[in-house]
Formats: C-alpha cells, structure tokens, sequence
C-alpha cells in the first residue's frame, strides 16, 4: 500500500503538510527568538543584528527539534481531514481498503520524520547551540550556556585544596566564563581566591584570564593572565559539566562508557539516548492519536470537541513523556523504561481506539 500509487499520493500528501507545518513553526520560532534576543543583548558591547539573526539561526534546530512530536501530530491531523473533505478517504473506504492499510504511508512518513529529527536535527542542534554559546560569550554575556545551578570543581593538586566555580561552561566544560577559583591550605584556611574573566583548560593548568587575585592581608592585584595547575583531564571535566541534550545522537554512547570509566552516573544520558532512539515511534504514536479524532467524515467541519481532544491528548503524551524522561534522568526510573513506555503505552492505546471505532 506504501508504494504504489494511492500509497505514494497520500505519502506525498503527509509529507507536504509536514513541510509547510515545518516552514510556519521554523519562521514563528525565529521571530519569537530574535525579539528576544535583541530585547535582552542589544545593551553588550558587541551586540549587532547581523549577529543577533545568526544567533537565531544556530539556536533554532534546537527548539524546533522540541516541536516535531506535535509537527507529527498536527500534520497527520490536518492531512487526514483534508482527505476527509474532498471525499478521497471515502472514496478509498469504498474500493475496500481499510483504515490500516490507508494509514501505512503516514505511520511510514512520521517514523522517517523520526529518523530524520534523530540523525541529521539532533546533530545539527548540538553544533548550534555550541555555536550559539560561544557567540553569546563574545558578546560579553554573562548567561551563555548558564546551568540551573553553578558548576563547581574540586581538585587537589601538589598539596593544594582547589575549588573552581563558573556562571557558565562551553566546549562541554573545558571553557569557563565568568570563574572564581578558591585555594585552601591543607587546614582547610582560603589562601587565595582568583575571579577571572575566563578559564580554559590546557595541557596540565587552566589559562585564566583578565584576573583578580585577592589574598589573605594584601590588597587585590590585577593581571592579564594566570595559571592554575591541575591533574584533571578534559575528558574528565566534559563529562562533569556536559548536559545530556547537549551531546548529539552519536556521540552519546561514547560518552555513556566513558562517565561510567569515571565513575559518573550516566542516567541523564542513557535516558537522552534512548528517547532519541524512541522519537519515530513517538511520532507514530502521534500519527496514531490523529487518526482517532480524524478520520470521522465530514464535509464541512469537523467536530470541534473531537479535535480538540485530539490535541489535548498529543499534549498529555508529550508532558508524560517529559515528565518520566525527568526520573530516568534522576535515577528514580530505570532509563529504558522511562523513554519506551510512554510510548508503548500510547500506541496501544491509539491502536486499540482504531481497532474500536473502524472493527467493532
């Protein structure tokens, strides 16, 4: 049914939906950010609207690969209701073809936008927002790649107690803006504490610089650049402070193994890798629940409540799926499960309303 002709025209029908939903949210999301971004930077230094639309564009695969589930959901929607309208579902109902075999070019069309969003978005929105980040910190931002919390390390070297902490993190940690770094004697006394502008980690120190060093009884003293030595390795502090959503498809594996070498819990990103690798079927199960509020005909319009229970039900799989993705990152669920069973459970159940309303 896929591929011969009534299968490719409604593929070719999904799929164009899919493209202009694409194209509508894609140019709503730029407009949203850019506005933002100028309200809230036009005040740095080196703010200019050149940068500020390229900003938005790095930034913009990132927020858009959180839409393609409801991408999924309203194209499937608005494809099948079209259909509906100009009689060309009834028409095919009539010939003899039933609902599962209809729908196969759309399930197929949602899973290879799955594929697509988790291969070639996914990727792009990593490099993007790094991009994004570095641009931010040129500006003179503060908020660049800002965690919920302040980053901090501790590291003890040649008989030195350090902890360094930072506003924000780039390159997955081995950047640093915005730095305090406090040194203790082995009683546990500060000795000195440094705030720099930024740190970055090399061969065996971290280059700090446009310094302050404050120590104990002697005034503040300015410099351009400083060295802190330390034993920590990049490898070590990337996966310290990398977030899980900010490391592409396929290099989340290679990290998995290498946090765990560390002794690292990998829940965050062992949950990331899996609901990368659930997301087409997540948009079938999208394509699913438009089915059900979908393919009732109607001429002229269709049942406003049908509809709209159709979009809340998209929303509440979409919530449940953040909010169990939340505990496998915490550890309180088991990552495995807290990416697939959303999604097992809300294609059975779109399944069984299909096989309810089309076979009694």
């Amino acid at each position: 049914m896929i591929f011969n002709t009534l299968g490719l025209y409604f593929f070719k029908r999904y799929i164009v939906t899919t493209f202009w939903f694409l194209v509508g949210i894609f140019s709503l999301i730029f407009i949203i950010d850019f506005s933002e971004l100028a309200t809230r930077m036009s005040a740095l230094p080196h703010y200019t609207i050149t940068g500020a639309l390229l900003m938005t564009s790095f930034r913009i695969p990132m927020i858009l690969q959180q839409t393609v589930p409801f991408v999924a959901l309203f194209a499937a929607m608005a494809a099948l209701i079209s259909l509906n309208r100009r009689y060309e579902l009834v028409v095919t109902r009539a010939a003899g073809i039933s609902v599962w075999q209809f729908l196969r070019p759309f399930v197929f069309g949602a899973f290879l936008l799955g594929v697509l969003a988790v291969i070639a978005l996914n990727p792009l929105a990593a490099w993007g927002t790094k991009r994004a980040e570095a641009l931010e910190a040129e500006w003179g931002s503060s908020r660049a790649a800002q965690t919920n919390s302040i980053p901090w390390l501790r590291q003890i070297y040649d008989g030195t107690d350090t902890i360094i902490g930072a506003r924000s993190v780039q390159n997955g940690g081995t950047e640093l803006i915005n730095v305090t770094v406090i040194h203790f004697d082995p009683q546990g006394t500060i000795i000195l504490r440094q705030d720099a502008k930024s740190a970055k980690l090399e061969n065996g120190y971290w280059l700090l610089k446009d310094v302050t060093e404050t120590g104990s009884g002697r005034l503040p003293q300015r410099m351009q650049t400083a060295q802190v030595r330390t034993n920590l390795k990049p490898e070590f502090v990337q996966e310290r402070l990398a977030k899980a959503d900010s490391i592409q498809f396929f290099d989340l594996p290679e990290k998995i193994e290498i946090a765990r070498s560390f002794g690292f819990s990998t829940n965050g990103m062992e949950t990331q890798l899996h609901s990368l690798l659930s997301l087409p079927l997540l948009l079938v199960a999208m394509t699913l629940i438009a089915a059900c509020v979908s393919l009732k005909f109607s001429r002229f319009n269709q049942s406003r409540s049908v509809i709209l229970g159709g979009i809340l039900s998209g929303f509440v799989l979409y919530v449940v799926t953040v909010l169990v993705k939340a505990f496998g990152s915490s550890g309180i669920v088991p990552p495995f499960v807290a990416a697939w069973l959303p999604v097992v459970v809300a294609m059975a159940l779109g399944s069984t309303i299909l096989l309810h309303q089309e076979d009694g």
